[in-house]
């Protein structure tokens, strides 16, 4: 089985790589909606959340995103603590779900993760893709797509690792510039791993 990693910076389109890499039978572990599961229901990580951050970071069993949030965005010590806190948990889920699919004779899986290369999950895939795609068209999805303002999607790039840094560090990379079409570089990419 080949593990792949997906990633790339905000607007680029790697949601919508994954899909498709879905429609083609790989199954696609999101590490963002996974953390946010984890976090708010595994016992274990919920326990070493609150002995680092606070026992009110928890209301009656669910994260209080905005109390977390507060403690740690600010503060580069104690966001260093949460990701040492979490991504380990996430890491050990991902191993856990891709033996799962190997198990049941599962070519490809997919491991989505903006922050593959930073966090250091890309040691747990096989091979990476980078979705890249220009600033400003990122900018225009991000905005559209989230509600924000030009300049927090601009904040939320400069402080990413750079499209240029992500496509060297991977194996293959996805342009979604509106220009090329992405099935036919996804059925290559597939082609090639199986």
């Amino acid at each position: 089985m080949v593990r792949l990693g997906v990633t790339g910076g905000i607007g680029s389109g790697k949601s919508v790589v994954c899909r498709l890499l879905q429609m083609l039978g790989a199954p696609v572990y999101d590490s963002d909606s996974r953390a946010k599961w984890l976090m708010s229901n595994s016992v274990a990580l919920q326990k070493r959340l609150q002995e680092r951050f606070g026992d009110d970071i928890y209301e009656g069993g669910v994260l209080q995103r905005r109390v977390l949030a507060e403690r740690v965005f600010s503060d580069g010590e104690a966001l260093a603590a949460l990701n040492a806190i979490v991504h380990p948990a996430v890491a050990e889920d991902f191993c856990e779900w891709s033996a799962e699919r190997e198990a049941e004779g599962v070519e490809v899986v997919v491991l989505e993760s903006a922050i593959l290369l930073s966090s250091g999950f890309d040691i747990f895939v096989d091979r990476c893709v980078a979705v890249v795609a220009p600033e400003e068209l990122r900018v225009a999805r991000a905005v559209a797509r989230d509600g924000a303002s030009e300049e927090q999607i601009r904040a939320r790039i400069a402080s990413q690792m750079s499209q240029e840094e992500v496509a060297d560090r991977c194996d293959y990379v996805i342009v979604n510039d509106e220009n090329r079409l992405l099935w036919p570089q996804v059925l290559s990419l597939v082609t090639e791993l199986r």
